[in-house]
This record gives structure tokens, C-alpha cells and sequence, in this order.
């Protein structure tokens, strides 16, 4: 099973956060399966990959920082593919799903770490 796993501190209002989470993942063509207020899955729409390939990502989202604005979010892409290859769909959609955070003009990337 593939797994990549990145967190990321943003600075963004809290009652947007989700939202903008929801619109940066439906960018990278995701379907949004389940959310709460702190908690999305979304996963890749099936047609383009074979199933093993197709992509889960969950987002869970860090309230708990002492700041009113800043957020910690984690975010962990995974599928069924074993990674025989450094360069796999998983990671394919890992990178992308990193960019589209990274570039998203709607709020201030204070720090990002990728594993």
C-alpha cells in the first residue's frame, strides 16, 4: 500500500478553512466522500486508473493551536498500488494535491513538511 503523508500550517479565517480545503481538492479532481468540521476523505473518481491505483486522500485539520487564524493541517494520500516505483500514481497525486495547498492564493502558507 502506498502512503505519503504532509502537514501544513495556514493562515486562513476558521469559518473558510473548510471550504477552501473542499475547493482546492475538487481542483485536483477529487470527489469529496465525507467531511466534518474538522475531517474530509476524498477520493479519486474511478474511470482513469485501474482500481488498485485510485487515490484516498483525508484531511484532518488541527484546531487546537493557540492562534485564532493559524492551522495545522495533516494530510495523507494513500492507495492500493504497492510503490514499486519512486514516481507512482500515488505519488503523482501527492505532489499534486501539495501543489494545489501550496499555490492557493486564499490564505497565507506559514509552513509545510512533507515525509
Amino acid at each position: 500500500m502506498a502512503r505519503y503523508t504532509s502537514w501544513f500550517t495556514v493562515e486562513v479565517p476558521p469559518t473558510r478553512l473548510q471550504q477552501l480545503l473542499i475547493e482546492v481538492l475538487q481542483t485536483c479532481n477529487l470527489d469529496i466522500v465525507y467531511h466534518t468540521s474538522d475531517y474530509i476523505m476524498a477520493q479519486e473518481m474511478p474511470g482513469k486508473s485501474p482500481f488498485a491505483r485510485l487515490v484516498v486522500v483525508e484531511v484532518l485539520t488541527d484546531k487546537t493551536m493557540n492562534s485564532t487564524t493559524e492551522t495545522r493541517i495533516n494530510i495523507v494520500v494513500k492507495n492500493e498500488e504497492l510503490p514499486l516505483q519512486m514516481n507512482n500514481h500515488c505519488y503523482q497525486m501527492f505532489q499534486q494535491v501539495n501543489q494545489a495547498i501550496a499555490d492557493n492564493h486564499q490564505w497565507q502558507l506559514i509552513e509545510s513538511i512533507c515525509g
